[in-house]
């Protein structure tokens, strides 16, 4: 019989002893072989580069010689926007600019042939929008004649983390490269090359254009009486935004703008919309003249050089050099050849993918992070789970990157004397953006105080153990966000945590009581206020209870029951009564014989009022969530791992022994012996909540290591079952058989490759390896395009593979990149077990 083992010695988190780790003796050999067992290269597709037309020598020579050596990009560099806002069917931004070193912009390859890098796709605080279709398009010409770009031999580039360009005619060579150098500057590197036997009079004009069409049904983003303006300045040209504050579309500060810094002097004109820039000089026969430019989007006034300054030769290629060399490190710390489940193609995409959406600090981001999608609509901050998965990613290629990313949700950690929730001391908020919101003095649309997020920081600090300085400095801030678990979200005290929602004006009137809304069949409770298409905003709680009871509604929703799913991270997930009116009629007939009323009570949640000394403090959905509770165990044990390493002997063996008393209450608690599965329970009553069907939930005691044997063997059984979970994309957020299985839903359908992740994890921790790697290989055969160089997305259909969700989404790389270490590891430690027992044999 398989038994929990602790899988990932080097960076995955091993448990305190006693509790999710074997009792074996083979296991401190197993420890030693794998420190010098080398993986074996395991074939992958490597995304290809167009294939370069022939070009002079000398010109490819050079441009190895002065750029360094390619390692291709495996995503897709290119387009050509014409729209602001060009979206595809699920609001993404077209194309997958490159974007890096913590900058809030970003670039392509035009798709024709050009001189220049398509956009840039610049984030407007906290919204995504192309700027131009090429912000400085060159246009050489020789005596005169502009040179024809479509009768040059050219080659177009995407490496990791640069892209580059050549055209080659009889007589010149014109190379272009663009790098980030920090989080506001892409610089861009243009040679000129007379490959010719006599001197060349050159003609050099720059031009750009703003875009101001949002969309095809939209007008401009500027009205006319606020518009971008364009001012020539020493070395260059000045766009400054005006204000402007459009909601769900863009926000900009007077004073912002993006300045176009040049090596080279130029004379310039500008439009209402666009520059041009015109350079002369000669090149004698063989010469070659090397020109920078600099493209700095700058988010508010404040923010420090600007124009011309630090434009001197040296500094600007000892930058290059520096962005060069640091690609070179994460794809040397980050791209190991390894014996994975995963072909290394895919894990190089996934560390472009996270690096792509890392974003320096700006406005209320007061550290590093890296945020969900640079292309996805208004996913441009910083979510706190999403942030511990980041984190436990970069870790092994971005150490210090993780480590702000972590910080930058605990910038914002509640406190006691905080003065709108001090009730809330420990939490850890859902989202932080560029803008507070209007409750904290800003304007923001995003920031998120109204729920909390699943608790895996613990788990993300643990990859980064190497730097004890780092433990000490978020140990106590992790245990004041765990003891919050308790104060605010364990209604009874007995132990076992709910899902819930803060103290908020979105979930309480102006008395501090319940809301919820209201589409009435019969009985009105006093003091519904009118709303839309016959609906009436209520409060009080026990309203909504008499409500509930009597069914004496045609629709009845709480803003409460939403953030309760947002702060499980499963937004609409059918364990917390999300189904849809067809598939709740099918439900009534199946078990009620069509009664709906009586269905109605399966499904719609109660909510509890948590108190604490006496005084509300938030709100509890009425039923104990089980992967809260092993995120729950799972966080005592690294804390306790925390504690020892912090010399801490007494508080390290408190931590072990709650952490064991929980993996046993999860396990007597939340299994249903009969299905073979761990699913929520009602508070009160205990009764689990088998009637909504299984979700990804129900595997998490195997992930987190809490599991029985026997009882990972039967939930086992259900993951690998065709008609369960084990769809073409398998491993689904709602089971196959659920009552309210959609795939098309955000919640309960799609394959999200964090959950995916969870469950592939859980089982190879468990010793099922080989089903482990048969459902990564159904993953890498059946998702759309996962191999290929489309982006990686939010989540995939189960049952036909189609791409679900955001493009070039953070959280989705980052498991697909732990997976691709950790099934290493995995398989590692599987050898060196068989080295052992052959050599236990021998002896």
């Amino acid at each position: 019989m398989p038994i929990a083992k602790t899988l990932f010695p080097r960076r995955y988190p091993i448990p305190a002893p006693g509790l999710f780790r074997p009792k074996s003796a083979a296991l401190l050999c197993v420890l030693a072989v794998l420190s010098t067992l080398a993986g074996t290269a395991q074939a992958h597709a490597k995304a290809q580069a167009q294939t370069p037309s022939p070009v002079k020598a000398q010109a490819l020579s050079a441009t190895k010689a002065q750029t360094g050596e390619c390692t291709p990009s495996v995503l897709d560099r290119s387009g050509e926007p014409n729209l602001m806002q060009q979206f595809d069917s699920y609001g993404n931004q077209a194309f997958n600019p490159l974007a890096d070193a913590g900058a809030w912009h970003g670039y392509l390859l035009p798709q024709s042939p050009k001189a220049g890098f398509s956009g840039p796709l610049i984030v407007a605080q906290e919204f995504s929008l192309y700027l131009a279709p090429m912000l400085e398009q060159l246009q050489p010409s020789i005596d005169g004649r502009p040179l024809d770009f479509a009768s040059a031999d050219s080659q177009m580039q995407a490496c990791a983390g640069e892209l580059r360009q050549l055209f080659s005619w009889p007589e010149l060579t014109l190379k272009l490269a663009l790098r980030f150098v920090d989080g506001r500057s892409a610089l861009i590197r243009t040679e000129l090359i007379n490959t010719g036997d006599k001197p060349l009079p050159l003609t050099l004009e720059w031009r750009g254009e703003l875009l101001s069409r949002l969309t095809q049904n939209k007008g401009p983003l500027w009205p006319a009486d606020k518009v971008p303006s364009w001012q020539p300045t020493t070395g260059g040209l000045r766009l400054s935004f005006p204000e402007l504050q459009q909601g769900f579309t863009g926000y900009f500060t007077a004073g912002a703008g993006l300045d176009i810094s040049r090596s080279l002097a130029s004379n310039s004109s500008v439009t209402e919309l666009g520059y041009l820039s015109r350079s002369e000089l000669t090149l004698n026969a063989g010469e070659s003249r090397l020109i920078w430019s600099r493209e700095r989007y700058i988010l508010s006034p404040d923010e420090t050089e600007s124009g011309h300054s630090g434009m001197t030769e040296d500094r600007l290629a000892a930058q290059w050099q520096q962005s060069g060399e640091r690609w070179r490190a994460y794809l040397k710390q980050g791209m190991p050849e390894l014996n994975s489940y995963l072909p290394k193609a895919l894990a190089q995409k996934s560390l472009e993918t996270l690096l792509g959406n890392w974003r320096s600090p700006a406005g209320a981001l007061l550290h590093d992070a890296v945020t969900p999608s640079l292309t996805a609509r208004a996913f441009d901050g910083a979510w706190a789970w999403d942030s511990w998965k980041h984190a436990a990613a970069l870790s092994y290629f971005a150490p210090e990157l993780a480590k702000n990313q972590i910080r930058a949700l605990f910038d914002y950690q509640i406190q006691a004397d905080d003065t709108l929730r001090p009730q809330d001391a420990g939490m850890i908020i859902d989202t932080v953006f560029y803008n507070r919101d209007g409750l904290r003095g800003g304007s923001g649309e995003n920031w998120n105080e109204r729920n909390s997020k699943p608790p895996l920081a613990a788990w993300a600090v643990w990859y980064l153990r190497d730097d004890p300085a780092f433990i000490r400095e978020i140990y106590p801030k992790l245990v004041a966000y765990h003891n919050w678990w308790y104060r605010n979200r364990d209604h009874d005290g007995n132990g076992l945590a709910e899902y819930g929602a803060a103290l908020h004006p979105a979930h309480q009137d102006s008395e501090g009581r319940m809301r919820f809304y209201l589409k009435p069949k019969g009985t009105v409770p006093a003091g519904c206020e009118p709303l839309q298409d016959g609906w009436l905003e209520c409060a009080g709680l026990d309203d909504y209870r008499t409500l509930a009871q009597s069914q004496d509604y045609q629709a009845l929703e709480s803003p409460a029951q939403q953030a309760a799913g947002w702060e499980s991270g499963m937004d609409n997930a059918a364990r917390f009564g999300f189904i849809d009116d067809s598939q709740l009629s099918a439900y009534a007939a199946k078990h009620y014989g069509g009664d709906l009323t009586r269905a109605r009570r399966d499904w719609l949640p109660g909510f509890v009022e948590n108190r604490h000394g006496g005084k509300l403090v938030g709100y509890s959905i009425d039923q104990e969530s089980v992967e809260l509770n092993a995120y729950l165990a799972q966080e005592k044990a690294l804390l306790g791992q925390m504690a020892a390493l912090l010399g801490d002997k007494q508080a390290a063996a408190n931590w072990q022994r709650d952490a064991e008393a929980l993996a046993a209450r999860i396990n007597s608690d939340f299994f249903d012996s009969e299905s073979g599965f761990y699913y929520d329970r009602e508070l009160g009553s205990g009764k689990l909540l088998t009637r909504r069907g299984m979700g990804p939930e129900g595997w998490s005691p195997l992930w987190t290591g809490v599991a029985a044997p026997a009882q990972a063997q039967a939930v086992r059984r259900n993951m690998l079952d065709p008609k369960v979970f084990n769809t073409p994309v398998p491993l689904g957020t709602a089971a196959r058989s659920a009552p309210a299985f959609d795939p098309h839903s955000y919640w309960r359908g799609r394959v999200w490759l964090d959950q995916w992740y969870f469950g592939v994890s859980g089982l190879a921790r468990y010793g099922f390896l080989e089903d482990a790697r048969a459902l990564t290989a159904k993953l890498l055969n059946n998702a759309e395009a996962l191999k290929g160089s489309a982006p990686i997305r939010e989540n995939y259909h189960p049952l036909t593979g189609e791409m679900q969700g955001a493009t070039n989404f953070s959280w989705s790389a980052a498991h697909l990149y732990l997976w691709y270490r950790e099934s290493a590891a995995a398989e590692a430690e599987a050898q060196a077990q068989v080295q052992v027992q052959t050599t236990n044999k021998i002896q």
